[in-house]
């Protein structure tokens, strides 16, 4: 008999396009009046001025049209995912990452603990300013070294970076595939409510590290066991690249502070950084191109699939079936506690993230509908945001149709059912914490 595998990401996003398809002839159609808020100048939903309007189901051409259209619309998210990542991997290639972790690794030898912290928290820093993760692929090799020198297990030290990665991501204020994006989608601006989440992320990413550290010792095995490895002066073009990126993201964080950018200026300065990181690194002009379409290639599905989450929106949105679906998700929830409908975000967001894979793509699917429903239950659009944060963020950590950690642990020689049996208990932890976080939020923010 042969073995059913679980759907690729594209069926999958592809599946969900044919059902809103469907949608459209099962679900009545139907509108909320808006109004433009005079104190915010955002549209806003009228709260009980929902009403039936007549049938408008999409056929099979519109249907297909709205791939296309979905690709289109989600253009400058698109591009800016392929610019960064074709960026990164420029840096990647340059070897000026792996060369200042080997630098870190030496520096820190006979404090075992502190590097660890240390190696935490530039990943957290990592995946909060970019959402890396696929990125770690390329560092596996580097980070087996570490933990045969350190004697840690392996899942340990993939649990401690791609971990640290994923919950800078979920938690931190700044990564633009999630929760930037989910801020200009749900029209909230960039950047606010970073204290607060940043208070979270400190309390979880100490949580995460502390646990790693401590569950991470390898039964058996010693620090003299493996050689000191001394790599090399870090050299000047690997510091200045590694400056350059720093100085990116300063320049990226204080454009969308107060220079109002958007999607096109981080794809500019990124796409500059790039070249610039490439003639800084030595790869040539051709070699910086090659290195660059290579990272587009890598990155291209992952926009592709952004493109098919707008798609999905637009189905709706033609049928005229996204407001019911609001109305329907807003009966049941106006009479519970704002506190139980936040959670019930969250668990919500955790559980579509198995089949939606991409946090840019569920981002551009969910808060369309999620933040008018927020607007009528009298709930912060922050809250909302933070629980689609946190739940399709964390989820990274678990998901098979993650293809990153899939791949990370491929590499790492650790097999799901291992890391699945070591990362449960610190991910409810996690959970945990994220649920708090989202109860404070109802009354706090």
């Amino acid at each position: 008999m042969k073995k059913i595998s679980f759907p690729h990401p594209m069926i999958i996003m592809l599946a969900f396009v044919v059902l809103a398809t469907i949608l459209t002839y099962l679900i009545p159609a139907g509108q909320f009046q808006r109004t433009i808020d005079e104190n915010t100048g955002r549209e806003i939903v009228v709260q009980g001025s929902y009403a039936q309007t007549q049938n408008q189901p999409v056929g099979l051409g519109e249907m297909a049209l709205s791939i296309p259209e979905g690709i289109i619309e989600g253009a400058e998210v698109v591009v800016l995912i392929l610019i960064i990542g074709g960026a990164f991997y420029v840096v990647e290639k340059t070897g000026a990452f792996q060369a200042g972790l080997e630098s870190l690794i030496f520096r820190f030898s006979n404090a075992k603990g502190l590097l660890l912290a240390l190696v935490g928290v530039l990943f957290a820093t990592a995946g909060a300013l970019n959402g890396l993760q696929e990125e770690i692929i390329a560092m596996v090799p580097l980070l087996l070294i570490l933990s045969q020198k350190i004697g840690y297990s392996k899942k340990s030290i993939v649990g401690l970076c791609l971990g640290s990665a994923i919950i800078g991501g979920a938690f931190g204020p700044s990564n633009p595939f999630s929760v930037i994006l989910a801020q200009k989608v749900a029209e909230v601006p960039v950047f606010s409510g970073g204290l607060y989440r940043l208070v979270f992320f400190g309390i979880a990413l100490s949580f995460w590290i502390f646990y790693m550290i401590g569950n991470g010792k390898e039964t058996g095995t010693t620090q003299s066991e493996t050689p000191k490895l001394k790599p090399d002066k870090l050299s000047k073009p690997h510091q200045v690249i590694l400056l350059m990126v720093a100085v990116t993201f300063i320049i990226m964080i204080y454009g969308l502070s107060n220079w109002d950018w958007d999607y096109n200026e981080m794809s500019a300065i990124f796409f500059v950084m790039g070249l610039a990181v490439g003639i800084v690194g030595k790869l040539g002009i051709n070699g910086t191109a090659k290195a660059y379409s290579e990272g587009f290639a890598e990155l291209i599905f992952a926009g592709i699939i952004v493109g098919l989450a707008r798609s999905i929106y637009l189905v709706l949105e033609e049928g005229q079936i996204i407001d019911t679906i609001i109305y329907g998700l807003f009966t049941p929830l106006e009479n519970l506690p704002l506190a139980l409908s936040a959670l019930g975000m969250m668990v919500a967001q955790s559980i579509l993230h198995i089949p939606v894979p991409s946090t840019s793509g569920q981002a551009v699917l969910t808060m369309p509908l999620l933040t008018p429903l927020a607007d009528l239950i009298g709930m912060s659009r922050q809250v909302v945001i933070l629980a689609y944060q946190y739940g399709a963020g964390i989820m990274d950590l678990v998901t098979p149709s993650n293809g990153g950690l899939m791949a990370i642990l491929a590499a790492a020689g650790v097999s799901y059912k291992d890391w699945i049996t070591f990362a449960w208990k610190p991910l409810l932890v996690i959970f945990l914490i994220a649920s708090i976080s989202v109860i404070s939020g109802v009354w706090l923010l």
